[in-house]
């Protein structure tokens, strides 16, 4: 759980009526994040928009890794085990001009 410092936290109200103060302190970094409550629930964060593309980015390698793990996994299946595809939509109650 990420934790927030109390200049870290701003009500749903408050931000519509400051947007501009919280948005300048966010992107100049005067805080590294902005947590904005909703019923003092966390309702969104508000971060530079240099953090949120690094966030992507990582989040799109890491899946692009899962992908490449697959991928190596299913290499290494014998050619024995391999399921027809007919077989596989006929156990499935499927055809293929569905």
């Amino acid at each position: 759980m990420v934790a927030y410092a109390q200049n870290e936290l701003t009500s749903a109200t408050e931000m519509s009526k400051q947007f501009g103060r919280y948005l300048s302190s966010v992107s100049s970094g005067m805080v590294e994040k902005l947590a904005i409550l909703k019923n003092n629930k966390i309702e969104a964060v508000l971060l530079p928009a240099s953090v949120y593309e690094n966030l992507m980015t990582l989040l799109e390698e890491r899946e692009d890794e899962a992908i490449l793990e697959t991928i190596k996994t299913r290499l290494q299946t014998p050619k024995e085990a391999y399921r027809n595809g007919r077989d596989v939509l006929e156990a499935l109650d499927l055809s293929v001009d569905e």
